[in-house]
């Protein structure tokens, strides 16, 4: 036999790419994959470690392909933007606009109150007067430039702290004078609280008959905004965005709260901001609106953002006019991308569109295959505290009512005693969703649920931005686990990984075994030797061990997606039809082994 041909792979590769590499059929690498249980297509992307299982099969000796190491890194810093600005020539650092974000409750008046702002009428265009889309928009108070972002919540907000773009340098959270804090409201604070950005509350509809603005400062003092009338630091401005009154006084808030806070730009330095919101017109081809955040953009500019790239052929800015450069905190149109880029992408310039191009190539090889972050957990958290790197741990409390919300959150308010501080960023009752996950993920927090479940799409969400989710149905190992992380001396944690669900189609009787489920399989798998879960209505009414699994006559060990299967459980046999049956395994992954916490 020859010597073995050297190839490098790089982070993924198309079974396609693949086999013109190696100078095989498809077909031999799709064999090839299959004999190492891999089923995937020929235009399916594989990882590192599988391309090389399949090319050392073939003959090859492989190594991974160097990737532009200090162009990540560099791209990472992009999502600290005191950073960019430390990295930047102080002589040439000039105070910038504030970009300011309007949350809230939803029908509390946020739109109706930027259109106040703005003179114009969104909000009468839009389907209910609900936001439909991400906007931004300047103003002009006494000279000063405020530039608005109109985002449909927080959670959009998050996303875009998440994926490292600035979310605003100004929070105005919006509450109705006639209605209060409400949930929603809570929710937004702590996305706002999370970003550590100043808060100004904006008390709409004050020109309601059943205003009581009394009892609403109360409120925003039970959730830590405490008015200035009441000795706090929080501005609370009365407004009638209906009436067009008080709205001077929000934006004299603002400029007072931006004279007081840093927010600075090189207008001469690196080039860099936001993607606020993007669109493809059948006639202008994709249109692209940015926020500079740094620099000075300008017409025929690279612009990557995403996987997205293109030479700037046209600018406009808020109102259409066109333009041939745009500042820090100027929300611009742009026109030349060759692709639509998701909204809180941050975007770079760079020299030519060759330099793009290769930049995004190297962008879509590292995130071609599915990504799981690395999970802040309570372990790390307790690491990070020995090594002066952390000083406090941001928790995210879920509960299912409100009666057991309340002590565990004063619980572990008590525990802070020690050196380090237990942050809770936000909490309320319901399931764990995709909303709470981005709040972790933007902020470092552990998510924490009492007597709940983490909806699918949130547990998908918690894998790829590494988030972890720790769920209790016994109080005091919630108490015991936080006081033992914050001491290190926290026990094994278990993951749970849901590997299928099944939906209960009939109910049958059979002897001795009781009521068996009559189940279609709907996605991945269910195990005999897995845990299940039995949903009702949203809720769990049961959770336990496998008795019986059955494919037609057949005892099986596992039922795929798509098949019919009989399952009996130990120890429930009260089914319904149109219940939830969720396989899942719990999995220990790991141990801290540390001294008391001195």
């Amino acid at each position: 036999m020859g010597e073995k041909k050297s190839i490098e792979l790089p982070f993924s590769i198309t079974v396609r790419d693949l086999a013109i590499k190696l100078d095989a059929s498809p077909i031999q690498v799709i064999k090839e994959l299959m004999s190492n249980g891999v089923m995937a297509n020929i235009n399916q992307l594989v990882d590192y470690d599988t391309a090389a299982i399949v090319a050392s099969g073939l003959g090859f000796e492989v190594a991974q392909e160097e990737l532009e190491q200090e162009e990540k890194k560099e791209e990472g810093k992009l999502a600290d933007w005191k950073m960019v600005i430390d990295r930047e020539d102080h002589k040439n650092l000039v105070k910038r606009p504030p970009v300011v974000t309007i949350l809230g409750h939803v029908d509390h008046g946020k739109t109706t109150l930027l259109d106040a702002i703005r003179h114009t009428d969104v909000a009468g265009g839009e389907a209910g007067g609900i936001t439909q889309h991400i906007g931004a928009y300047q103003v002009e108070h006494k000279g000063h430039l405020i530039t608005f972002l109109d985002t449909p919540g927080h959670a959009a907000f998050t996303a875009m702290r998440a994926r490292g773009a600035q979310g605003a340098d100004i929070v105005i959270l919006v509450v109705a004078a006639n209605d209060g804090v409400m949930p929603q409201t809570k929710e937004a604070a702590a996305h706002a609280k999370a970003a550590q950005v100043p808060i100004i509350v904006a008390m709409n509809k004050i020109d309601r008959p059943d205003a009581n603005p009394d009892f609403v400062k109360k409120q925003l003092a039970d959730i830590d905004l405490v008015p200035e009338d009441y000795d706090g630091n929080t501005m609370v401005i009365p407004v009638s965005a209906k009436q067009k009154t008080g709205i001077d006084d929000l934006l004299e808030a603002i400029t007072l709260v931006a004279e007081s806070t840093s927010i600075m730009a090189n207008p001469l330095g690196q080039k860099l901001g936001s993607v606020i919101e993007a669109e493809l017109d059948k006639a202008k081809g994709v249109i692209t609106t940015l926020l500079v955040q740094n620099g000075t953009l300008q017409m025929g500019d690279v612009v990557v953002a995403g996987t997205a790239f293109g030479k700037i052929k046209a600018m406009f800015d808020f109102k259409g006019k066109p333009i041939r450069s745009a500042g820090p905190s100027t929300p611009v149109s742009v026109m030349g991308l060759n692709d639509v880029p998701s909204a809180g992408n941050v975007f770079t310039v760079v020299p030519t569109e060759r330099d793009a191009r290769a930049q995004v190539e190297a962008s879509k090889a590292a995130s071609a295959v599915v990504y799981q972050a690395p999970k802040t957990t309570l372990e790390d958290i307790f690491k990070q505290i020995k090594d002066g790197a952390a000083r406090e741990l941001n928790l995210i409390i879920k509960a299912d009512v409100q009666g057991s919300l309340e002590p565990i959150v004063t619980s572990l308010q008590d525990q802070n005693k020690g050196p380090i501080k237990i942050n809770i960023l936000h909490s309320t009752t319901g399931n764990i969703t995709e909303s709470d996950i981005l709040l972790a993920s933007a902020s470092g927090a552990i998510v924490i649920g009492f007597n709940v479940t983490a909806d699918t799409s949130a547990r998908r969400l918690a894998e790829t931005e590494g988030v972890s989710i720790r769920l209790y149905s016994i109080i005091y190992r919630l108490f015991e686990d936080v006081e033992k992380a914050l001491k290190g001396m926290l026990a094994p944690e278990f993951k749970e990984e849901i590997i299928g669900q099944a939906n209960v189609m009939a109910i049958f009787n059979i002897g001795k075994l009781g009521n068996i489920a009559g189940c279609r399989v709907t996605t991945g798998e269910v195990r005999r030797n897995a845990k299940m879960r039995v949903m009702r209505g949203g809720k769990v009414v049961h959770e336990g061990e496998v008795a019986s699994l059955k494919h037609e006559k057949d005892d099986v060990k596992e039922v795929r997606q798509g098949f019919d299967c009989g399952i009996a459980l130990k120890n429930f046999s009260e089914f319904q039809q149109g219940d939830t049956l969720v396989s899942y395994t719990v999995e220990k992954v790991g141990q801290l082994k540390s001294g008391l916490l001195e």
